[in-house]
């Protein structure tokens, strides 16, 4: 494996969140959206005036998703909620699971506009989590004894999801039927990342198949084709960069949350970008993320 590419991005936002996590970006706005899920904040940033908002929330929010123009879906700790564009007003939908000693945190919208959604420990205890799917507001566990999901995203014919457990540190992939965004077959390792430096963290499927995945802990984004072959490695200036996510008018953009959690003064002190939202720097095939259906 070579070197990591060296960084040529930027800081999109300076920011220093304890726990950046589950960007998405709205083209129809041009905005991307972000949370601080330890900080209880929403941030909103439009691209093309740089103009920054932050939202208090209620609850421990950890992904975010448009349903149409004039309401947001956010999963949370207290389940899933919709958000109404114009004023923030929060309705809840649905619970995720009756287990008020986990929260929710890595996810994504399947092309069939079904949600998958992982839930842990909010100590990340073992097995605590499992991996959901939410169908308007119809919700089936898929996969349990989960610590800490993430890396959830899809191929662009939305017939394969790939997921991991960064506790396991194995890159999963499962076929899945494209009209709903359910499991068509069991899981198998599409990359052992167990003896690696660094957990798998977010992930993003590209207009290629290819997918981008933030290296919390080794301060990479790495990318892998759909065989699991790891053809590249792009440092960024974070130790613990968490989730990527495309945006810009064209979906050639990515943008890549981080955090300092875990970090004490010293450690804080040598990673400054620690939390801040970043930009990578170079052009991608990315996608538009669906709409949640509801």
């Amino acid at each position: 494996m070579t070197e990591p590419l060296p960084f040529s991005g930027s800081i999109l936002c300076q920011v220093n969140s304890e726990l950046g996590e589950g960007p998405s970006y709205d083209p129809a706005t041009d905005t991307a959206w972000w949370f601080d899920i330890k900080g209880r904040k929403l941030h909103e940033l439009k691209l093309g005036s740089a103009t920054k908002t932050v939202h208090a929330l209620p609850f421990m929010g950890s992904v975010f998703a448009v349903i149409d123009a004039k309401r947001q879906l956010i999963a949370s700790d207290q389940g899933l909620f919709v958000r109404r564009a114009d004023t923030g007003a929060l309705d809840h939908l649905v619970a995720i699971e009756d287990k008020p000693e986990c929260r929710s945190n890595d996810g994504r919208v399947h092309q069939s506009g079904a949600l998958w959604i992982g839930t842990m420990g909010r100590s990340a205890e073992k097995g605590a989590g499992a991996i959901y799917h939410v169908a308007g507001t119809t919700v089936t566990k898929l996969f349990s004894h989960v610590s800490i999901p993430n890396g959830i995203c899809f191929s662009p014919d939305g017939a394969t999801a790939y997921f991991t457990d960064s506790a396991v540190n194995h890159f999963m992939r499962v076929a899945v039927d494209p009209a709903t965004g359910l499991p068509a077959g069991a899981p198998e390792i599409l990359s052992d990342e167990s003896g690696s430096p660094g957990d798998i963290d977010g992930a993003v499927c590209d207009a290629d198949g290819l997918i981008w995945n933030a290296r919390w802990g080794a301060g990479t984004i790495d990318v892998y084709r759909p065989d699991g072959a790891k053809i590249r490695r792009h440092a960024v200036p974070v130790v613990q960069p968490s989730c990527p996510a495309f945006i810009g008018a064209k979906a050639d953009r990515l943008l890549i949350t981080s955090a300092w959690q875990g970090m004490d003064e010293a450690g804080r002190a040598a990673d400054i970008h620690a939390g801040r939202t970043l930009e990578l720097g170079i052009a991608v095939r990315g996608r538009f993320e669906p709409a949640f259906r509801l």
